[in-house]
């Protein structure tokens, strides 16, 4: 492998023109194709295999008018104090907003009047008018969105109080402005570590394209393959990270290979052999963990999964091939002009031979092994514990920030109608194969609204059934918010009782609904996560056994991870779920921490974590199997790469933490639990425990049975039979130099 990068390397140095111009045709090509191509669709939202997903496409299939795909809008009206909904005026208004309603958009399937569908309180200060559309939220125009924003403006205008509730107004997130901030924090962060303005755009420009060509390339393939408009998102996040950690690794070794005296085509073709060797076993741990997203079987989820793998391994092509070609344009201009004028000087480009901050910190470490890694396996312990409470589930609008309208609309439902109104379950009743349909519907509805949880439950009407007359719907409102475990409960004493309900009548009874949604899917989440950790674990952990050729070494590097993620799940439980701090990351609502958040934190973490670990203990492997003891080799190591790694880890911090600032809640977590994860594994895991497990280890930490040692493929990213290949043909241009002096010589 080293040998092979070796030779790329030195390829794309020499005939840099031509490799340059074979990415920018690649940018062009799949800029044109995303250009030319159909719009990418909306998200398909599917869960295969859960019960409300069933329920969902029964109602489909047998109420075809009742729009189940379709988005609702909840526009809520609160009456001034001591005036009541049912008041003439106040009707009055209400009825001009639900003309408007009707005119401003043909995609409203139904409007229904709050005054004649018992949707007015009890004490008649709260109305809401409850619309349905024929498209989902994804795929209402915008005109449709702003008739109604603007809705309500007359009857606000007249004193009533108007929010709008539901997912109608729901939007996809606007990229850009996180990502702009995560790049100029990383231009800042790369030209403190190079001290070049040079080096420092260089990581930046490759990453731009790379996510460019990934994104792009989604873009053109959206219709063909069916992608939608969120697939591209984990893609540019996770394809920036990466691609930017990536080059950053090649230029650093670039730049230490001029440092010790080499030219520039040998120094770039040793830098792919050696850190470009890193970097694509780096980049497999990456497409393992995102590819793995398949095992949750959420096509959405694996949809982005398999987008953002290929945008890596674009990422990784990138670092192999474009970056030494874009070094050979920059040569010595790599260095800042202080370091070049120092070459003049001195004849070295180093500032001084003083040890730098990685040596330091890897000497105190070998002082003090045992104190420091109990330390922080300690330190990360206490962070976990919280982790022992955590709660899954899918925040609704009443995590939204309290200026919210959607939080606002969700308030005064609860007020007026009670919590449950918020999030109602739809009961699909199959009775096709029943013995008595009319019959087993009303035994389902008694039975439910027999359960403790369910505050009320709609009447069975002929409307209740579909025209043939072979299923029926009922809707049940629970007693409590949403998101709460008794509403969880009582989704399970239905089925419970669904189960009892077909035994005796042949009927098949189904809940599903936004809430049973929630439910099914946080417990298919849940379920689906031992395995795939042990799929990404399990298979990282062989690569690196071959990467390494150690047993102990990926056992210690897959620990560290399931430490810190583990930890970073302690502190996401103790601020969004318990209230720690809240106030601090302007968390206001606290609840269950969002179902998608462990696996996504595994996904993603594991994979920026094996980046900092490949390339940190593969230094280590370098130097020891060249020769250094195991002390010395992790002296090494953090010498060359500590600096790099720190500036790797800060960079994707401060994007991850750019996502705090967001309004909502569930991206404000995101980006929290990302960036502590990555703070923790970074600096805590593989820069002080890992440290100090290899000074423990000593030589057994490169310690492989030598049955195993046949059996595992050679990979060589150390560069070791590189380094052979490279003396062998030192020396034998060393004798046929003398052997032509000595030819010389003897003609004198």
């Amino acid at each position: 492998m080293a040998t092979f990068l070796y030779k790329l390397g030195r390829f794309a140095f020499r005939r840099r023109r031509f490799v340059a111009l074979i990415w920018v045709a690649l940018l062009v090509v799949a800029g044109v194709g995303a250009g030319t191509a159909t719009p990418p669709g909306n998200d398909d939202f599917s869960v295969p295999g859960t019960e409300a997903q069933k329920a969902f496409d029964l109602l489909e299939e047998r109420f075809p008018d009742i729009s189940a795909e379709g988005a609702t809008a909840r526009v809520v009206f609160r009456a001034p104090d001591g005036q009541k909904m049912t008041d003439k005026a106040n009707k009055a208004k209400v009825d001009e907003v639900i003309k408007d309603l009707t005119k401003g958009s043909d995609e409203i399937a139904s409007v229904a009047d709050p005054f004649t569908s018992n949707a007015v309180s009890k004490d008649g200060s709260t109305a809401y008018i409850l619309t349905t559309y024929k498209v989902n939220a994804m795929e209402m125009d915008k005109d449709s969105k702003e008739a109604l924003k603007d809705a309500g403006k007359k009857a606000r205008d007249g004193g009533l109080q108007v929010e709008i509730g539901g997912d109608a107004l729901e939007e996809m997130p606007e990229q850009g402005s996180t990502e702009i901030i995560g790049i100029a924090i990383s231009a800042v962060v790369l030209a403190i570590t190079f001290g070049s303005l040079l080096a420092a755009g260089m990581p930046l420009l490759t990453a731009i394209m790379g996510v460019g060509i990934g994104i792009s390339s989604i873009t053109a393939l959206a219709s063909t393959l069916g992608l939608s408009s969120t697939t591209s998102t984990l893609a540019m996040m996770i394809g920036l990270a990466v691609g930017i950690d990536y080059a950053l690794f090649i230029v650093s070794r670039y730049r230490a290979e001029l440092a010790e005296g080499r030219e520039g085509e040998e120094a770039a073709g040793r830098a792919v052999g050696t850190a470009g060797s890193a970097v694509v076993f780096a980049g497999l741990t990456v497409v393992i963990a995102l590819a793995g997203l398949a095992v949750v079987n959420i096509p959405v989820l694996s949809k982005m999964g398999f987008a953002a793998a290929g945008t890596v391994a674009i990422a990784v092509l990138i670092a192999i091939s474009l970056i030494p070609a874009l070094l050979g344009f920059a040569g010595k201009r790599i260095w800042g002009r202080k370091a070049r004028r120092r070459k003049e000087e001195t004849g070295s480009y180093a500032s001084s031979d003083k040890p730098n901050a990685g040596t330091r910190w890897a000497r105190l470490i070998l002082r003090r092994p045992i104190a420091i890694l109990a330390l922080g396996v300690i330190g990360l312990g206490a962070a976990a514990i919280p982790a022992g409470s955590l709660e899954l589930g899918l925040p609704d609008d009443g995590y939204q920030p309290t200026s919210s309208t959607k939080r606002k609309a969700y308030d005064l439902v609860s007020e007026g109608f009670g919590p449950g109104l918020n999030g109602p379950l739809m009961v699909a009743i199959d009775v096709k194969d029943a013995k008595d349909r009319k019959g087993s519907v009303e035994k389902a509805a008694k039975a439910i609204s027999g359960l403790k949880g369910a505050a009320m439950v709609s009447p069975v009407t002929p409307q209740s059934y579909n025209k043939a007359g072979d299923a029926a719907m009922l809707t049940v409102i629970s007693k409590y918010k949403p998101s709460s475990h008794d509403t969880e409960e009582l989704v399970a004493d239905i089925r419970d009782e669904a189960d009892k309900i077909q035994a005796d009548t042949g009927a098949e009874v189904l809940v599903t609904g936004t809430t049973a949604m929630n439910i099914d899917i946080s417990k298919k989440l849940q379920d689906a996560l031992l395995p795939y950790l042990a799929l990404v674990v399990g298979l990282a952990f062989l690569l690196l056994m071959a990467v390494f050729r150690s047993v102990l070494v990926p056992l210690k590097a897959a620990l560290g991870f399931l430490l810190s993620v583990v930890a970073a799940l302690g502190a996401v439980v103790a601020v969004f779920q318990w209230g720690w701090g809240a106030s601090l990351f302007a968390v206001e609502e606290t609840g269950p921490i969002m179902s998608m958040m462990p696996i996504f934190m595994i996904g993603v973490v594991f994979g920026l974590a094996m980046d900092y670990e490949v390339f940190l203990v593969t230094r280590m492997r370098e130097a020891f199997v060249h020769g250094e003891s195991p002390s010395d080799a992790i002296v090494t190591g953090f010498r060359h790469g500590a600096r790099v790694v720190a500036a790797a880890a800060v960079i994707m911090i401060a994007v991850f933490a750019g996502f705090i600032g967001s309004p909502e809640s569930m991206v404000k977590m995101i980006g929290f639990g990302l960036a502590i994860a990555v703070l923790f594994d970074a600096f805590i895991v593989r820069m002080t425990i890992v440290p100090a497990v290899m000074a423990l280890l000593g030589k057994s930490a490169w310690w492989l049975p030598k049955w195993l040692d046949k059996v595992l493929p050679n990979v060589d990213v150390e560069g070791e039979q590189l380094q052979k290949q490279l003396s062998t043909e030192s020396s034998a241009a060393a004798q046929r130099q003398g052997d032509a002096d000595d030819a010389e010589l003897t003609r004198v």
